[in-house]
């Protein structure tokens, strides 16, 4: 069955820099878009960015310049590189397809943003 790892969160300051990660596995992985998620205390799950099987990548407004989603189909695995961190990024984040589906969420990787 499909299973989604998220790692690499941790306690950063702000302007710092955090790489996360996503092992999928129990689909063809390289030939599915792949996104990343953030869920804030008291707030809805949110759009993070996305990279398509084709490589073409968008991300939501509050994160473009700052967050790069890249992808290594060789080890089925998504990352997230974030950098000049906000204390407003502090969230869990996940990872899962496009378009995210229910049953495949996995336990997120918490981003703590603070000084």
């Amino acid at each position: 069955q499909v299973q989604l790892v998220e790692s690499g969160g941790g306690l950063v300051q702000p302007g710092g820099s955090l790489r996360l990660s996503c092992a999928a596995s129990g689909f063809i992985f390289s030939l599915r878009g792949m996104g990343w998620y953030r869920q804030a205390p008291g707030r809805q799950r949110e759009f993070v960015a996305a990279i398509t099987s084709g490589w073409i990548a968008n991300y939501a407004d509050s994160v473009q310049g700052r967050f790069t989603i890249s992808r290594d189909n060789a080890k089925n695995t998504v990352y997230l590189q974030m950098n000049s961190l906000k204390p407003e990024d502090t969230a869990v984040y996940y990872c899962n397809l496009i378009p995210p589906t229910g049953g495949y969420w996995g336990q997120g990787t918490q981003v703590t943003v603070s000084s």
